[in-house]
This record gives structure tokens, C-alpha cells and sequence, in this order.
């Protein structure tokens, strides 16, 4: 089974122009989140990003940026710890809520 978090809200972004398709983001992402498309990576499956900063941080060549940890990841681990429904809605502002 595929982790799945919440529908795109994922931060992952990828500059297809700076990568050289090395495959370090396909090494390093526990999800399987990339793979290789005309010798460049490409983001397969960006709900199942869970934004840890593994691909940003091994890329050589600055294409890949996540913000790692933000709100949405949290929400989601506090919704599994709470049995409650996971939301990143970000809207009201509150950083009290570990969001965002």
C-alpha cells in the first residue's frame, strides 16, 4: 500500500531546467515520489510526498525545493496519534496549531 497524505499540499517543487537527471532524488525519497523522463527526474506522484527534505538536500544541483516539516506533515502525524482528520488549512493564521 501507498502512503497517501493530503491532496496537493505538498511544498515539493522541481526545476527541470537545473536538473541533470543524476537520480540522487530517486536514490534518497522513501516514497518513491520521482523518476527519470528524458534523462531529467519528474515528480511521479507528489501527494505521496511527506516533504522530509531528502531529495532537496542530495540534489547537487539546487533543482529540487520542499520545505521540510511545515504544518501539513505535522497535521497529518497528529492525525494519526489523535484519530482525528488530518487538515492543513492554514488559513486562519494560527501558528499555534503547528500548522505552517
Amino acid at each position: 500500500m501507498r502512503h497517501r497524505y493530503l491532496k496537493n499540499v505538498a511544498t515539493l517543487k522541481l526545476d527541470r531546467e537545473k536538473c541533470k537527471g543524476c537520480g540522487k532524488c530517486i536514490e534518497v525519497c522513501p516514497h518513491k515520489v520521482f523518476a527519470l523522463s528524458a534523462d531529467k527526474a519528474e515528480i511521479m506522484d507528489r501527494d505521496g510526498c511527506m516533504e522530509c527534505g531528502a531529495c532537496a538536500g542530495n540534489c547537487p544541483f539546487g533543482a529540487l525545493e520542499v520545505k521540510p516539516g511545515v504544518g501539513c506533515a505535522a497535521a497529518i502525524i497528529m492525525g494519526w496519534l489523535t484519530g482525528s482528520e488530518p487538515s492543513c488549512d492554514c488559513s486562519s493564521g494560527d501558528s499555534s496549531s503547528g500548522c505552517c
